[in-house]
């Protein structure tokens, strides 16, 4: 590495955030640019260690100290190279990821880890302003067709991997604009949507056939979808997670999923009859996720009078619990720039929601009451139980669910195609991606549950390659891991 001793002298640096004050005025990004200087004595820090973790950390494989060296002696154009040789959207990893390559690194042993998610960040920049990242099409085409169903980063990945095979790609995707969760599940304060059109303007330049308002079973007949050559489903999991307690049919509970996307629709200037807003009301989010924190950071913007967030489960520990030791991922205490915007620390553990209050038809209050977990020595089960006495009222004018997904949607191109589930409710495939019906593949989180952005790009590029071998007997995509880079 070009500096050895890097790690010894330089302290772990992120970007600066905004000044609350200042960032709750708008939707956007939430962090200062971060010097390139700064940012080079950050990529500094990587240590050349013997058996670079990070690499196993990281579900795409990503060559983390090669593109790390690269960026601290200045070869931004070749460190775009090899990080895009294993990512298609480090732009969205960059902001999005929760980084378990960095919970994996060496360093993070006993010192801060190498801010390897933010070195991401700043070569794929630095690349789109250099103007390196530009259409390349494939110089001959396949013949075969394929479809994309779904264009969150999933089915973009293996759109982007089969166009690049040569393949004739079309999205097929049920809202209005390109992007799926990327576009209408993460706020503009996360990920400016300026950011997804860039990147989805060049694949289309590069012969993606982007088609919205296209949901399968409705606006297209999955007939349709019988005359391509193969399919991906890439639909993810969307079938929200009720709480079917007392009073759920008030008005002014609602899933984070109808109350963010109307948000990012009207920062994207889009005028709305009816819309579900946070100003002027005590607000309750239920769920403590990232898709809860999503909704703490917009309430706020909205102008909320208050904002609590309930988590069943007991407060994670500040540091690394002893029985997920380096380098798995720890289930520790993490805070998101929304949670720093309350003034205090909204979250509330081990609180059951017990019942929703009422008037004239429309939520007012919430009941919790806190809860313990006893594990079971014989069998490891864990019990909740109630504490006796611990009963609470919360005012709440908008309650929102945010508790995760039970999988994908069943009534629409899952039964018009009759694609078999597993156990868990999601689509069944067997280890090349392949569904039940022969020519139909599947990735994401229609595939392997809710799970995080970073695989879902695994997830599409490796069902491309899966589909690639089944239209033409073998495959040039790679597989995923530093030893076998794609055509870039």
């Amino acid at each position: 590495m070009g500096k050895p001793t890097g790690f010894k002298e330089f302290k772990r640096q992120t970007p600066v955030e905004r000044p609350v004050e200042e960032r709750v005025g708008d939707f956007n990004e939430v962090y200062e640019p971060f010097p390139e200087e700064k940012l080079q004595r950050q990529a500094a820090r990587c240590m050349n260690c013997g058996i670079p973790f990070c690499h196993i950390g990281c579900p795409l494989g990503n060559i983390i100290p090669e593109f790390n060296d690269l960026a601290y002696k200045g070869h931004w154009k070749k460190a775009w190279e090899i990080l895009s040789a294993t990512n298609n959207f480090p732009e969205f990893t960059g902001r999005l990821c929760p980084a378990p390559c960095e919970e994996a690194c060496v360093l993070g042993i006993n010192e801060p880890p190498v801010s390897i998610e933010n070195i991401e960040k700043s070569i794929i920049e630095h690349a789109f302003r250099e103007d390196w990242v530009i259409p390349e099409p494939p110089e001959t085409r396949t013949g075969k067709t394929v479809a994309v169903v779904g264009s969150g980063p999933a089915g973009l990945a293996a759109a982007d991997q089969l166009n690049r095979a040569g393949h004739t790609v079309t999205v097929f995707e049920r809202a209005d604009r390109i992007g799926g969760l990327l576009r209408y599940g993460i706020p503009d304060f996360k990920l400016e949507k300026t950011i997804i059109d860039r990147r989805t303007e060049i694949m289309a330049e590069e012969g993606i056939h982007f088609l919205t308002n296209a949901a399968i079973g409705t606006d297209v007949s999955t007939d349709e979808l019988k005359k391509f050559d193969a399919v991906i489903l890439c639909c993810g999991s969307t079938e929200g997670r009720d709480l079917p307690i007392l009073g759920r049919d008030l008005e002014g509970i609602h899933f984070a999923m109808e109350f963010l996307p109307q948000q990012n629709k009207l920062v994207a200037g889009d005028e709305l009859e009816e819309k579900i807003s946070a100003k002027d009301k005590h607000v309750v989010v239920i769920g403590g996720g990232d898709t809860g924190s999503d909704c703490i950071g917009t309430s706020i913007r909205q102008g909320c009078k208050s904002v609590v967030n309930f988590e069943l489960f007991p407060q994670p520990p500040l540091y690394r619990p002893a029985h997920q030791p380096w380098p798995y991922w720890p289930m520790k205490l993490r805070s998101s720039s929304s949670h720093r915007e309350t003034g205090q620390d909204p979250r509330n553990y081990a609180l059951l929601t017990k019942d929703f209050r009422g008037e004239d038809g429309h939520v007012v209050g919430v009941t919790t009451v806190n809860v313990e977990f006893t594990r079971e020595r014989q069998t490891g089960n864990s019990n909740m139980e109630e504490v006796v006495g611990t009963e609470k009222e919360w005012k709440a004018d908008l309650v929102l669910l945010a508790l995760g997904f039970t999988g994908p949607e069943r009534d629409n191109v899952i039964r018009g195609l009759g694609i078999e589930l597993d156990g868990q409710g999601n689509i069944k495939t067997g280890g090349n991606y392949q569904t039940s019906v022969e020519n139909v593949f599947a990735a994401g989180d229609c595939r392997r549950g809710q799970s995080l952005i970073v695989w879902a790009i695994s997830e599409g590029r490796e069902a491309a390659r899966c589909a690639d071998i089944y239209l033409m007997g073998e495959s040039d995509l790679p597989t995923k891991g530093p030893e076998d880079l794609p055509r870039r």
